[in-house]
């Protein structure tokens, strides 16, 4: 096989791995950036929680003032009644109390719905708690995993560019440059084998004149379909 062929195939063989790296680490990220999202969700809902347990108690505090409002109108409305002459100031007084009465009824009656809210709340709360803290060490756990899988993957990268740096100094930088302007598009599929008389890049068939220029491999030949660098697969060797 020509010399530079088998350079090339052994380049596209060293991107290939490199470039297969990216998935482990979109996996990787993944996995952790969805514990994240749990835990943020988990945070959000604290958050709400937390809004609407100071909305009950700041309720509270207004039906509370009300109440001492209204228990004060009621104590002078008691005075008041001394006071009265006519019957219609009477019923006019009478009118004041029973409307206070109401409004006192009212008051006292929406503080134990905002109490029932707050116990419910409050237990909301408490079970959420234990559950951010569990998300949050599961956070750190995945953490520390992706970490290390992400240090080992960098190493074994590292080790793949060094490689792949050693081999394109020995190729020709013409053949280099003509490759690299293929895998711009092609990506992994720069260089690929010739099966059943067909590019295996894009499944074409290649005439009968191409395809015997490629079993001589005396020059690096291309796809006339898709323009893909082409070498002699195993099973068409075989045959």
């Amino acid at each position: 096989m020509n010399k530079h062929l088998n350079e090339l195939i052994e380049l596209s063989k060293i991107d290939k791995s490199i470039d297969d790296f990216t998935p482990l680490i979109e996996a990787a990220q993944k996995k952790l950036a969805r514990k994240v999202t749990k835990k943020e969700d988990i945070d959000k809902r604290i958050n709400g929680l937390n809004a609407e347990i100071d909305d009950a108690n700041s309720k509270i505090s207004s039906y509370e003032e009300q109440i001492k409002v209204l228990s004060e109108q009621l104590t002078l409305g008691v005075s008041k009644e001394k006071e009265v002459k006519t019957e219609k100031e009477m019923k006019a007084l009478q009118m004041e109390t029973e409307l206070a009465k109401e409004k006192l009824s009212h008051a006292n009656s929406e503080i134990e719905r905002q109490n029932k809210i707050l116990d419910v709340k409050n237990q909301e709360l408490e079970v959420v708690t234990v559950q951010l803290k569990d998300a949050s060490q599961e956070v750190d756990k995945v953490s520390v995993t992706v970490t290390e899988k992400m240090n080992s993957i960098e190493a074994d990268k590292a080790k793949l560019f060094a490689t792949r740096e050693n081999n394109t100094m020995a190729i020709d930088q013409k053949i280099l440059s003509f490759y690299e302007k293929i895998r711009i598009w092609a990506r992994n599929t720069a260089v690929v084998p010739v099966k059943k008389q067909a590019c295996y890049g894009c499944y074409m068939k290649l005439n009968d004149s191409a395809y015997a220029a490629i079993i001589k491999s005396e020059e690096i030949h291309t796809c006339h379909h898709c323009g893909r660098i082409l070498y002699l697969g195993p099973q068409t060797a075989e045959a």
